[in-house]
């Protein structure tokens, strides 16, 4: 892969500064303050909460505690969606903080998975690298992995080192020189306004000439609508950890340099803010 490292570090330390409020409708025994917590774009909700649960689970009676899940404006946010995801899906237009709401009771079945251990989210990042890899390598590269390695990439995620995680993930973005790229594009892309969980085809980084594909033609080829028609006005905005590409960017280099940890570019497009 190119070395843009630079861009690597700048993924991986994105922050969302975040104020988290327990619903209204809680019983607590006392007043329960807000908590404040710059959360990494690239982690996941159940991962990094730890010390809100706990912060609380202080001002509540221990019966009323049940299963922690989160909400913003009336939407679940679903802990298997990176939280830079999240918030560009649903709040990349909002004056900061973040303003999400804690719940403790009516875990809400049809919108969520549970997640009851951290087990639970390695077993679903591991499950997105095997994907990804899949269709970038055929699964040659994470199968040629030890166990130890597989943790690895886990450990550097949960512990948010850097450095460990891409002495392992950088083989996950290598390929063969005479490929010119990987041999499928791991993508998902989300749409605000529609119910759809995602998109998601196959697509080559390279077209059949030889020349690279690029974000406006995955677009085109997958979701037109996330075009400008000729004519007319731009609608909506497509972001990858919180900016707009230009639409020129070459596919292969998004893929190696702004995938999430799980080796996927959560593409999020949203509607353009009119004012």
């Amino acid at each position: 892969m190119t070395d843009d490292k630079d861009v690597l570090r700048d993924v991986w330390f994105g922050r969302i500064p975040t104020c988290f409020t327990l619903y209204q409708d809680e019983i607590t025994e006392r007043e329960a303050e807000p908590y404040y917590l710059l959360l990494p774009r690239i982690s996941y909700l159940t991962l990094v909460t730890d010390k809100v649960k706990k912060h609380f689970q202080k001002v509540m009676r221990q019966e009323e505690v049940s299963e922690i899940w989160f909400e913003y404006e009336g939407t679940p946010l679903k802990w298997h969606y990176p939280i830079g995801l999240l918030f560009d899906l649903h709040a990349s237009n909002t004056a900061l903080p973040w303003s999400i709401t804690v719940h403790f009771k009516n875990f809400p079945e049809k919108d969520l998975l549970h997640c009851h251990s951290k087990d639970v989210i390695e077993a679903h990042f591991m499950a997105c690298i095997k994907e990804a890899d899949a269709l970038k390598h055929k699964s040659q590269v994470i199968n040629e992995m030890q166990k130890k390695d597989h943790k690895q990439l886990w450990m550097g995620l949960q512990n948010d080192k850097f450095e460990q995680f891409w002495a392992i993930n950088r083989k996950l973005m290598e390929y063969p020189p005479e490929d010119s790229g990987f041999r499928y594009i791991p993508f998902r892309i989300y749409q605000a306004t529609t119910e759809r969980p995602f998109i998601q085809k196959l697509f080559r980084p390279i077209a059949s000439g030889g020349q690279l594909h690029t974000l406006g033609d995955l677009l085109k080829d997958v979701c037109p609508s996330a075009i400008t028609p000729e004519d007319g006005e731009q609608k909506t905005q497509v972001m990858i950890h919180g900016i707009e590409p230009m639409l020129e960017t070459p596919i292969q280099w998004l893929s190696e340099h702004m995938s999430y940890p799980d080796n996927f570019l959560h593409i999020s497009i949203i509607p353009r803010p009119t004012d």
